[in-house]
């Protein structure tokens, strides 16, 4: 963890199982030089495994001291966190 930079991340309106592999490398990649945000404010859909994946990746960056942050997620993703009971999760690294 040589670099402390902060890497923005724009999720794609559908993330899947087609897109999360996807995700997954850039949010890696990202993670090794520092601090991420995640701007979610065109997802129109989300898997309950994508939002899996960003709760692990906030637990990665705060393992290494960086920051996570999800901007202006959109109501969509808003909605999947509160359904399926992730709220408490996501409420530290949500900003509007």
């Amino acid at each position: 963890m040589a670099k402390q930079s902060l890497r923005k991340i724009a999720l794609p309106a559908v993330i899947d199982l087609d897109a999360i592999d996807g995700i997954r490398d850039t949010l890696i990649d990202a993670l090794e030089e520092g601090s991420v945000s995640v701007a979610g404010g065109v997802v129109e859909r989300v898997s309950t495994n994508a939002l899996m994946l960003l709760v692990s990746a906030a637990e990665t960056a705060r393992r290494h001291q960086f920051d996570f942050t999800i901007e202006a997620p959109s109501a969509a993703m808003t909605a999947a966190i509160e359904r399926l009971g992730l709220g408490a999760q996501f409420s530290g690294m949500m900003r509007q």
